[in-house]
């Protein structure tokens, strides 16, 4: 499911990234790549605030629809 549609406050999985590899390059760099671990801590208007290892980001509705995750199993 892409990270607009994820719960709040569940471990996630990033599973794909459907973007260029200049996008997925810069994405990396923050921290988010395919198969590392994120939550959504906040959702409002599209856009989205996940926690990523220490610390947050925020992602506008764009470039949240390009990230798809999955609920991680404990």
């Amino acid at each position: 499911m892409p990270m607009v549609l994820a719960p709040e406050f569940k471990k996630l999985l990033i599973t794909r990234i459907f973007a260029d590899e200049k996008l997925k390059r810069h994405l990396e760099n923050l921290g988010l790549s395919v198969n590392s671990e994120i939550e959504v801590l906040s959702k409002s208007g599209g856009s989205v605030i996940c926690r990523v290892k220490d610390g947050r980001l925020a992602l506008d509705k764009q470039m949240a629809t390009k990230i798809f995750v999955t609920v991680k199993e404990d």
